[in-house]
């Protein structure tokens, strides 16, 4: 073969191949920004903050003013947004107690109820089974009938209930599990009662099960905005 017919075709060879990594670099390009896309961005946070629970209008929740044992709970994001919590007042003292966890054995000591009853508490709202989200996940008021459950009237003390798989839990006593197949109670919010009567979410308790879905409490989301979070009513 003549030199310049095999020099053409190293030529024709070289662009070819030039080609084909131009393209498979586009398309590499357009995957890595679709990806980014898709992925919602993770931000997270170095430790709980400390955030006034205010209602919808920004003027801070007074815990003398939340309705007793109501259906249709305040709802709050803590730690990370999209990380919904129930704020009960469930009317009563509610102490300090030891909650199991079925899934591993071990036991943790839920936060005491603050406010001038000792009776305000709060829990994720996210069950601990697959994670199913209010208001498949509900509190039924003392007395009321728990869908779907045995429970009414004198055997319902108040409970929160998930109608996606029958999880059912105790908010009187650290929301511990009374029916599965949760194996995991709903983490606690720790609440700092202040002396204007106001509400400050300052942590998850110690010990207790991660936020379903969170590697941590602290990763997984993005943060909230600001010195509050804002508590709305569940409706339905």
């Amino acid at each position: 073969m003549p030199e310049d017919e095999i020099q053409d075709k190293s030529r024709r060879t070289f662009l070819k191949a030039m080609i084909v990594l131009s393209a498979v670099a586009a398309v590499a390009g357009v995957l890595k920004e679709g990806l980014s896309n898709l992925v919602t961005p993770s931000v997270g946070l170095t430790s709980f903050p400390s955030l006034l629970i205010v209602d919808t209008s920004g003027k801070p929740i007074i815990a003398d003013n939340i309705p007793v044992s109501t259906s249709v709970p305040f709802l709050f994001d803590y730690p990370l947004s999209n990380d919904p919590n129930f704020l009960l007042n469930l009317g009563k003292s509610i102490p300090s107690t030891k909650v199991s966890i079925p899934a591993t054995g071990g036991t943790y000591n839920s936060p005491r109820g603050v406010g001038p009853n000792n009776s305000i508490v709060a829990f994720s709202a996210i069950c601990q089974h697959l994670g199913c989200t209010p208001p498949e996940i509900h509190f039924y008021p003392p007395g009321t009938s728990v869908i779907g459950t045995p429970y009414t009237g004198s055997t319902n003390p108040g409970y929160i209930h998930c109608s996606c798989h029958g999880s059912t839990y105790d908010p009187n006593a650290g929301a511990g599990v009374i029916t599965g197949p949760t194996l995991h109670p709903l983490p606690p919010v720790v609440l700092s009662y202040n002396s204007d009567k106001t509400l400050t979410a300052v942590g998850m308790t110690p010990g207790s099960p991660t936020i379903y879905g969170r590697v941590s409490d602290l990763t997984g989301g993005n943060p909230l905005s600001g010195s509050t979070t804002e508590a709305s009513y569940l409706s339905g």
